[in-house]
């Protein structure tokens, strides 16, 4: 290109324009830099093509070589330019192009395109994470906003509660074995509507007092009871009630919906608050007042007045009230006639009305201290009311109410249904119970007192006499009958369950299955060794049947209680059994003839442990069970249910198969099915035990104190037993297919007296005695004569030969061991009725008591009737030898409360 043509380098700074100008008028047709593109003086000498322009051939810079680079140039240029004004120091980390390069501004961009700058755009490290001020105002006021839409909404939808509508509570309609009706019960009458008017001011200051202080100001609701009861409920935890008035009254009226979930407490907080805006604290007060529950099946305070103290509402004195207050906490707790059918230890009478009385009485203190009782007043009320005995229904009457009360405790105590729900009704209970078995069980007791009880023409032997009784299907573990008492509107304790009567040598089995299960300890080895080595009895072993015999321990020593006294033990009638001088016979006999020395050796030989635990294996709770520190644990001194000893039996006639008694079915409501029973079967004793077992019971009856209870045509096995004193008695007996118990007993009928105790049948029913097998046999008979009719007669299976003839050799007669010098006084002169059945001590005989032997008790003997009585029986407070209050309520079907 010539020389002439190319013109000078352009000035710098002209701009975009003169470097289009200047590109324009060269040769070459290149584009001029961008503005701003500048270089050194000492760059236009002579620099490389590595620099920031580039060189044509002739030696002249060249400006940018394309748009591109030109565009790279100027984004480096201001990015300088930048950083020179930052200060010094500054750190942080930089996108491409510098911290405000292209990636400082693309996230720039990008954050204004954002709904919420989170995580925040251009910031780093920490701040990056942390949310603006504007950004959490706005989150609250949405939150805000939400609850309060929520809260309109909810307020919206739902509805203040009629209580009226709720006065038709629902019924629980029982059912027979065979699917017909048994008895709707539970709504049909249990609430009566009353105005404000009627109900005394009294009451409704003794609830304010001790519900809610705060109810005629607050709003309805308590936030921190809401919260607390929300997260219990979300945690698995205890649920928990309305803490205010207006809350309880919601609670109350919403019986469409008791379920105890976070959404329901959501809804009762929306109800509450709406009753709280719309209602007056009047209406609220007489709502819930009608509306509680106060036990008995009382709805509402006009019905529960009428339940406790026979009266109206109106009629309720202060006392009165502040007692229907306190058993808004818990009926079942708080009802002095006791609820034992659910809980039979901490619901007895005695404990209710302890805890009836102790919150009755805050109740009127804090009346006085808020200003709603004069001083005056409430001094007058110290004690109880005069409180009436629960349920008058008659439709309860009989043996219904019995029947009722086992079903609806067999629910609750397994966790089936909840005491509230069977409060409020709707479901449909299938029971096991044969309503013929049921009928005829009550006919054979009825003929009994009928002919033989007559407490006007005896008052004093044959008043208060009891019976009890139970039926039990073995296959199955269903009861299918029991006899509670004459009428269950009447006397409320149920007898068929635990009553703390005695049942005497009835236990024996149970030793005799111990034997034969676990064996005999060798006498020779030591007692760890003697635990494993043992040899299994035969039901031809020989044991002494001498009266008064000394037992010894397994080992053949002579056995001592703490103070170093000795146990001699009594048969009935004082008489030995067997030939002289060892007085031999073997186990088989010995149960017929109820020989109490025989098995009380036998249960220290194989030990009282194992006898326990062969008795619970039966089926017996271990609650019902005295304690094993006495050789009479082994002749009948525990207290089990007639259930339940029914259903020990049921395990011999079911060849040991053990199956838990039971008295519900199944359990339906409005949604379907709720509940069935599933047979559980556990092997209690392999069947050569419990076959044997039974071989020996059948002697009982047949040739033994069981003849009255033959079935002609049929195979029967079975015992009786007796206590010492004739406190009490029964016979226990089965066939293949239904194993039955009755009791008999003396007790005072006045449920509401303490320490109640069990008393002597001497004379009874015309009798010089009463034996388990006198009238109970005979009620056994009667009754199963009825019940198995039409049914196919079965035999006993065939018992496999088990086990060693223990003690078949003779042993000499026992040289006696010396005695320590007793130095106690001996006890007085016996009472007439100890006279009957044990003698006078001696200063160096050995102690004969029950559970324990007392400093002033000297001697005495073990006694028993004609079919093998035990120790005195005890009144229904006394201990076992454990130091353990043993007596009512502790032998029901689950450790006190039948099923």
């Amino acid at each position: 290109m010539s020389e002439h043509r190319r013109k000078p380098p352009q000035p710098q700074g002209g701009g975009r324009a003169a470097a289009r100008r200047g590109q324009s008028g060269s040769s070459s047709g290149r584009r001029a830099a961008p503005r701003g593109a500048t270089e050194s003086p000492s760059d236009s000498q002579g620099t490389s093509s590595l620099g920031s322009g580039s060189y044509d051939s002739g030696g002249e810079e060249r400006p940018y070589g394309g748009r591109a680079e030109a565009r790279r140039a100027a984004q480096r240029s201001a990015g300088g330019r930048r950083r020179a004004a930052e200060p010094a120091g500054r750190g942080g980390r930089r996108g491409p192009g510098g911290p405000n390069g292209p990636g400082r501004g693309r996230s720039a961009a990008s954050s204004r395109n954002r709904i919420i700058d989170y995580p925040r755009a251009g910031k780093y490290g920490w701040r990056r994470w942390m949310p603006s001020w504007k950004l959490v105002s706005g989150l609250c006021i949405g939150f805000v906003g939400s609850l309060v839409a929520v809260a309109g909404i909810g307020y919206a939808m739902v509805s203040v509660p009629n209580v009226a509508e709720t006065a038709e509570a629902q019924n629980n309609v029982f059912y027979w074995a065979d699917g017909s009706e048994m008895v709707a019960t539970g709504g049909e009458t249990n609430r009566q509507m009353v105005n404000l008017a009627q109900i005394p001011k009294a009451m409704q200051n003794a609830v304010i007092s001790q519900e809610n202080k705060t109810f005629e100001t607050d709003n309805g609701i308590d936030p921190k009871g809401i919260a607390r009861a929300v997260f219990n409920m979300a945690s698995g935890g205890e649920t928990q009630g309305g803490s205010t008035i207006t809350q309880q009254y919601v609670k109350n009226a919403m019986l469409d919906d008791q379920s105890q979930t976070v959404s329901r407490k959501f809804k009762e907080i929306f109800v509450s608050i709406k009753v709280g805006t719309t209602m007056s604290k009047d209406k609220i007060m007489e709502g819930y007042l009608n509306s509680a529950y106060y036990g008995r099946g009382a709805y509402g305070i006009q019905a529960a007045a009428r339940a406790y103290f026979n009266k109206d509402a109106v009629d309720l004195n202060e006392g009165e009230c502040a007692f229907l207050a306190a058993t808004l906490k818990g009926a079942t707790y708080y009802d002095p006639a006791g609820s034992e059918s659910i809980d039979p230890t901490g619901a007895t009478p005695a404990a209710n009305q302890k805890r009836a009385l102790v919150q009755m009485q805050d109740t009127l203190d804090k009346m006085v201290e808020y200003g709603h009782l004069s001083p005056t007043t409430r001094a007058k009320y110290k004690t109880l009311p005069d409180w009436k005995n629960p349920r008058s229904n008659n439709e309860l009457s009989g043996q219904v109410g019995y029947l009722v009360d086992l079903a609806k405790a067999y629910l609750i105590n397994n966790n089936i249904v909840s005491a509230d729900k069977v409060q409020q009704g709707g479901l449909s209970i299938y029971t096991t119970f044969d309503k013929k078995k049921v009928n005829e069980l009550e006919t054979a007791v009825q003929k009994v007192q009928k002919a033989k009880i007559d407490p006007k023409k005896r008052p004093k032997t044959d008043k208060y006499v009891q019976f009890g009784g139970a039926s039990v299907d073995p296959a199955t573990g269903a009861i299918k009958a029991i006899y509670g008492g004459e009428d269950a509107t009447k006397h409320f304790t149920n007898n068929a369950d635990a009553t703390g009567a005695q049942v005497g040598s009835t236990f024996k089995p149970l030793v005799l299955a111990a034997a034969m299960k676990w064996g005999v300890r060798d006498p020779d080895l030591e007692p760890n060794q003697a635990q494993d080595e043992r040899t299994k009895v035969s039901a031809k072993s020989l044991y002494s049947g001498k009266n008064d015999l000394k037992i010894k321990n397994y080992d053949g020593t002579i056995w001592k209680n703490e103070k170093g006294k000795e146990w001699l033990q009594e048969n009935d009638g004082k008489q030995s059994y067997g030939s002289p001088p060892n007085y031999q016979i073997d186990l088989r006999e010995a149960m017929r003839e109820s020989v109490n020395s025989a098995y009380v050796q036998l249960g220290m030989d194989v030990g009282l442990d194992k006898v326990k635990e062969s008795a619970m294996d039966a089926g017996l709770k271990e609650s019902s069970l005295a304690g094993t520190s006495f050789p009479s644990f082994s002749i009948g001194i525990s207290d089990p249910s007639a259930i339940r000893m029914a259903g020990a039996y049921a395990t011999f006639a079911a060849s040991g198969k053990q199956r838990e008694p039971f008295s519900v079915q199944k359990v339906t409501d409005k949604d379907g099915l709720v509940f069935t029973h599933k047979v559980a079967t556990k092997t209690a004793f392999e069947p050569i035990v419990a076959d044997n077992v039974t071989d020996v019971l059948k002697t009982v009856v047949e040739d033994g104190t069981g003849t009255n209870a033959q079935l002609p045509g049929r195979e029967v096995a079975g015992k009786t037993g007796t206590t010492d004193g004739n406190k009490s008695a029964w016979f226990v007996g089965y066939t293949t297919q239904l194993a039955t118990s009755i009791s008999m007993f003396r007790m005072d009928d006045d449920e509401t007296r303490k320490n109640r105790e069990f008393l002597e049948m001497y004379g009874t029913g015309g009798e010089k005695e009463i034996h388990g097998a006198s009238f109970p046999s005979q009620i056994w008979r009667d009754y199963m004569q009825q019940a198995l009719k039409g049914e196919p007669a079965e035999p006993f299976p065939t018992p496999e030969p088990i086990g060693e003839v223990v003690n078949d050799v003779p042993s000499p007669t026992p040289t006696p061991t010396p005695t320590p010098t007793i130095t106690e006084t001996p006890s007085a002169t016996p009472t007439p009725s100890e006279t009957a059945t044990s003698p006078s001590p001696t200063p160096t005989e050995s102690c004969q008591f029950d559970w324990q032997c007392t400093g002033d008790q000297t001697g005495g003997t073990d006694t028993g009737g004609t079919d093998g009585g035990t120790s005195p029986s005890p009144s229904v407070t006394e201990t076992d030898g454990n130091g353990n209050t043993r007596g009512n309520g502790n032998g029901g079907l689950f450790g006190g409360s039948t099923g």
